[in-house]
């Protein structure tokens, strides 16, 4: 019985706690769900939909339609007058090298003689058979002149005997002409184991010595000779596209050469290609004067070169420029949003740059800009 009653008080401590539990759960559910409608009744729901929209203040200018400062100036570079390299026109040794690197040489100067033994033979056996030839033709024409005056007499030759002698006549003169050209030809070539000047000037570069084999231009081997001509250089310079029909060929130019700084020189255009080559630019040559020898091919300078006083460009600020490591642009402003318009540069004045792009005069653009400016923002 006493084992009974214990067992029953176990029993009856248990289901107490169970019911201290379970009002415990029920308080705090209460509690969760006061919270829960507090929250609602002062909390709307979001429109994510709107996002919030920002307006920038930013100073405002305009692209200026102007003339050009009146110049432009372009690298350039000296140039032989002329230049030519070479070569032999027969294959051969050279027998004898008669100048060298630096030499000035007149115009049919004997430069290199070669020999070569096989044109000598060549030019033996078509003498032999030219002569050969001339004795034949002399010798019908003989005897066609004999049977033409043993015909004045009736029937005392034959008419068709006549013809063919005439005939006969005929082919060997031409026969004699032949060979004649062919020995014409080859004392020609004969001719060109003797290398001589095609113009005045300095050797510049010598490529062979003395019993070197050489052979024409069409083995692609290196040239004999180099042969400029330094009296007078061309000043070669390269306009670009965008300038190419704002040049005045008419005015003089000016051009300083880096191996003389601070003497400016002066020279009229002398001629211009009339065409754009590989890098969209038209080249021009200034004539220069070089009898002292003073300047040499290869020199570069700057040269100022006039623009037409009627050529417009379209100016900018230089602050409206931004330039990043991936492009140079300008923002303009359309219906109240930035547009950002890749550009290029040109000419720069003072406190305003030349640009090309697709913009127009009095196009509005964003001053102090900066490449954290974005495609479309609203300024005002």
């Amino acid at each position: 019985m006493i084992y009974q009653r214990s067992q029953y008080l176990n029993i009856m401590n248990f289901e107490q706690k169970i019911t201290a539990c379970n009002g415990l759960l029920f308080g705090i559910a209460v509690l969760f769900g006061l919270i829960l409608t507090g929250c609602a009744g002062n909390q709307h729901p979001v429109d994510l939909s709107r996002a919030e929209v920002t307006t920038q203040k930013v100073e405002l200018g305009a692209i200026v339609e102007r003339n050009l400062n009146g110049y432009v100036r372009l690298p350039g570079v000296l140039k032989p007058f002329d230049e030519v390299n070479i070569y032999p026109k027969v294959s051969g040794f050279i027998k004898e090298m008669l100048v060298d690197r630096g030499s000035t040489v007149k115009k049919g100067q004997l430069l290199i003689r070669l020999e070569a033994p096989e044109l000598l033979s060549a030019v033996e056996a078509a003498n032999s058979k030219y002569v050969q030839s001339q004795e034949t033709s002399l010798a019908s024409k003989e005897k066609y002149d004999r049977l033409k005056d043993a015909a004045r007499e009736p029937g005392a030759v034959s008419p068709i005997d006549l013809d063919n002698a005439l005939s006969k006549m005929k082919a060997d003169a031409a026969i004699s002409m032949a060979e004649q050209s062919n020995l014409n030809s080859v004392r020609t070539m004969q001719s060109y184991l003797e290398v001589r000047a095609p113009f005045e000037g300095i050797i510049t570069q010598r490529n062979v010595s003395n019993g070197a084999l050489v052979g024409s231009s069409e083995t692609k081997d290196q040239p004999l000779l180099i042969l400029q001509n330094l009296q007078k250089l061309r000043l070669e310079v390269f306009i670009p596209e965008s300038y190419v029909d704002k040049v005045d060929l008419n005015q003089e130019v000016s051009y300083v050469l880096n191996a003389l700084p601070g003497k400016i020189l002066q020279a009229k255009i002398s001629r211009s290609s009339n065409a754009l080559g590989s890098m969209h630019a038209e080249a021009i040559e200034v004539d220069v004067i070089n009898h002292d020898k003073q300047f040499k091919p290869g020199m570069y300078g700057e040269v100022k070169i006039p623009l037409t006083s009627n050529a417009t460009s379209l100016v900018v600020p230089d602050n409206a420029i931004v330039k990043s490591t991936e492009r140079e642009f300008i923002a303009t402003i359309k219906n109240g949003r930035t547009a950002l318009i890749n550009i290029k540069e040109g000419l720069s004045s003072h406190d305003s740059t030349e640009i090309f792009g697709n913009i127009h005069a009095r196009d509005r653009i964003v001053l102090h800009a900066n490449d954290e400016l974005k495609e479309g923002e609203i300024v005002k």
